[in-house]
C-alpha cells in the first residue's frame, strides 16, 4: 500500500508526505492531506504552477478525492536540512560538512530572492524552517512547503498583507507577532534563524544549559542565544570565544572568517527592525562570497584531506 508507514516520509503543516514512484519510474513524494485543508492546498498549487525555480520544489501533479487532497513533488533524496543537522548521527545521517552548508544556504537564499523579487507576483512563504528547505541527492536545497504562502500587496514602502499569524515559533519576525504583518522581510528573519541553525547545529527553539531552572525559562529562542553570543564580537578573531555556539559535528574544520561572515549576515538577517534587515539579493550576494572562500579556504586543505576528498567527490 502506498500510504502504509513504511512509505511515511514525514509529517508537514498540513498533512502527511509519502514516497512514491510513478508509472515511469520517477520518485515523487505526496503530500496527502484532508479535505479540511483545501485553502492551504489550494494556495500550494496556485503558487507552484507558477513558480519555477532549481531552488524550489517542483510540482508534478495533484489530485482530489470527495475528502483527501493529494499533492506530487519531486523527491529529495537526502529529506529536510533539519535532519541532518539536529543530532544527524541518530537518524543515520553523516554530518554536514561547512562548505555543504554554505552551498545549502546559498539555493535557499536564492530560491527567497526568486519569490520575493523575479516572480510576475511576489510572495512571501511565511513558514521558512529548516524543516521546510529540502535535500536533493547532490545536497543542493530546495524550499518546499508553500501552504502558508501569501502574495505580497504592493503598497508604496512595503509588500506587505495583515494577516492572522501563522507559522512555526522560533522562527517569527518580532513585527508579525506583534501586528501579524506579513511582508518579505519576516521571511529574511526566518532565513536568519536557518543560518543559525547551520552554524550551530541547535534547534530554533533550544533548551538552556540551566541547572534547576523553572520549565518556562528552560526554552529559549536560537536567535535570542546567538544575537547575545555575538553582542561583543566585532571581527573574525572573536570566533575562538564562540566555540559553544558552532556545532561541534564540524569538528573545528572551517575557516574562522567565513563562519564570522556568516554569523555576521544572521544577525543583520534576525534584527529587531525589519528596515535594517538586508533583502535576499544582499544575502544571495554575501553568500556567493562566503562560498568562494570556504572554496578557496578548503583547497589549502590539501587534496589528502578526507574532507576534501569526499566534497570532490560528492559534488
Amino acid at each position: 500500500d502506498l500510504f502504509s508507514d513504511a512509505n511515511l516520509l514525514g509529517h508537514g503543516t498540513y498533512g502527511s508526505v509519502y514516497y512514491g514512484v510513478l508509472r515511469d519510474q520517477q520518485e515523487v513524494a505526496i503530500k496527502r492531506m484532508t479535505s479540511t485543508n483545501t485553502k492551504e492546498f489550494i494556495v500550494e498549487m496556485k503558487v507552484l504552477c507558477k513558480v519555477h525555480h532549481a531552488s524550489l520544489v517542483e510540482l508534478i501533479g495533484y489530485a482530489a478525492s470527495k475528502d483527501e487532497l493529494f499533492l506530487v513533488y519531486e523527491y529529495s533524496q537526502k529529506g529536510s536540512l533539519k535532519n541532518h543537522l539536529h543530532d544527524p548521527q541518530s537518524k543515520g545521517y553523516t554530518p554536514l560538512s561547512w562548505i555543504y552548508r554554505v552551498q545549502i544556504a546559498l539555493d535557499a537564499a536564492r530560491g527567497l530572492e526568486y519569490i520575493h523579487e523575479h516572480t510576475k507576483d511576489h510572495y512571501v512563504h511565511r513558514d521558512i524552517k529548516s524543516s521546510n528547505i529540502l535535500l536533493d541527492g547532490s545536497f543542493r536545497a530546495k524550499i518546499s512547503d508553500f501552504g502558508l504562502a501569501k502574495l505580497g500587496v504592493r503598497s508604496n514602502d512595503a509588500e506587505a498583507s495583515v494577516t492572522k499569524v501563522v507559522g512555526t515559533f522560533g522562527y517569527l519576525a518580532p513585527e508579525y507577532l506583534r501586528d501579524g504583518l506579513a511582508t518579505a522581510k519576516c521571511d529574511v528573519y526566518a532565513f536568519g534563524v536557518v543560518l543559525f541553525e547551520l552554524i550551530s547545529g541547535k534547534e530554533a527553539i533550544t533548551k538552556a544549559d540551566t541547572v534547576g531552572a523553572s520549565s518556562n525559562s528552560e526554552r529559549r529562542s536560537l536567535a535570542s542565544v546567538m544575537l547575545t553570543a555575538l553582542r561583543n564580537c566585532h571581527d573574525p578573531t572573536c570566533v575562538g570565544s564562540l566555540k559553544d555556539c558552532i556545532d561541534p559535528n564540524l569538528m573545528d574544520l572551517y575557516p574562522h572568517d567565513c563562519i564570522y561572515q556568516m554569523a555576521m549576515l544572521a544577525k543583520q538577517c534576525a534584527d529587531e527592525d525589519p528596515v535594517l534587515r538586508p533583502d535576499m539579493k544582499q544575502a544571495v550576494i554575501t553568500l556567493s562570497q562566503i562560498l568562494l572562500s570556504s572554496i578557496e579556504w578548503e583547497a589549502t586543505l590539501g587534496g589528502n584531506s578526507q574532507v576534501f576528498s569526499g566534497l570532490v567527490a560528492g559534488r
